[in-house]
């Protein structure tokens, strides 16, 4: 059985690390170059660095920002907001990347998955999946979640996948935030729908939903609030994982 990871994920706006219910109401949860330091003596799995202001504002990502975290880890880092083109995935990269998360700008313009990973490899390119319910299944959602892309998920999914992605992070506007658990019945339906590592992000409040997450499917999950309030430890989600029977890197 594969090792689970643990990925505290930095949603980053004016520089600062933020987090909100539903992507709204956000509060300031710190510097983002301290909070990579102690995730990474915490035991992350990875880090989640996303510029979530950047679609909104028709920018790039922060990349001096990026390139100050990436010295503080020597664990795997992925990088999302605002990456429109090859050449925003090449600086990314360079600044100390390991993964180039594509959302908005792939959904615009799908060849970008094709394009980046050409040159970086689909081990480097993430589809990043905000989703919400609609009717029977889910609608992907743009621009920080707040525009409507009347495309279906698991079609969504499959295509980028088929152009190039070499993992998917799915979140769940839904259960963004709600600490009421993953969104089950999403992942075990995208998990079953594509051959690639999915990661499950929004909902986690307590550790067993990790454990959740990982039942139905989910080779990473990923979260915020519960990690950079104190709400939770990464130890003590691990040890919760390791009694379900999920392998995790231990010790932490």
């Amino acid at each position: 059985m594969l090792t689970r990871r643990i990925i505290p994920c930095l949603d980053v706006k004016d520089g600062r690390v933020v987090k909100g219910v539903k992507f709204e109401e956000l509060r300031d949860a710190g510097d983002p170059v301290e909070s990579a330091r102690a995730y990474g003596a915490a035991g992350a799995d990875e880090l989640c660095f996303l510029d979530i202001s950047a679609s909104l504002e028709s920018r790039g990502t922060l990349v001096q920002l990026v390139e100050r975290v990436a010295q503080e880890l020597a664990i795997p880092f992925a990088v999302g907001g605002g990456v429109r083109s090859v050449a925003d995935a090449e600086a990314l990269l360079r600044a100390g990347a390991d993964k180039v998360s594509l959302n908005t700008a792939a959904l615009a313009q799908p060849s970008l998955f094709n394009e980046v990973a050409r040159i970086a490899g689909s081990q480097s390119v993430l589809a990043a999946i905000d989703a919400k319910a609609r009717g029977p299944g889910w609608e992907v959602r743009s621009h920080g979640g707040t525009r409507g892309t009347g495309r279906d998920l698991i079609e969504w999914a499959r295509e980028a996948v088929d152009r190039g992605a070499g993992e998917i992070l799915l979140t769940s506007m839904d259960h963004d935030g709600v600490k009421r658990g993953f969104a089950v019945e999403m992942l075990q339906a995208v998990t079953a729908a594509v051959p690639v590592p999915v990661i499950a992000s929004g909902g986690a409040g307590a550790a067993e939903h990790f454990a959740d997450a990982f039942d139905a499917g989910a080779a990473a999950a990923l979260a915020a609030s519960v990690f950079h309030f104190g709400t939770l430890s990464i130890s003590a989600v691990k040890q919760t994982c390791v009694a379900r029977g999920f392998p995790m890197r231990w010790p932490p």
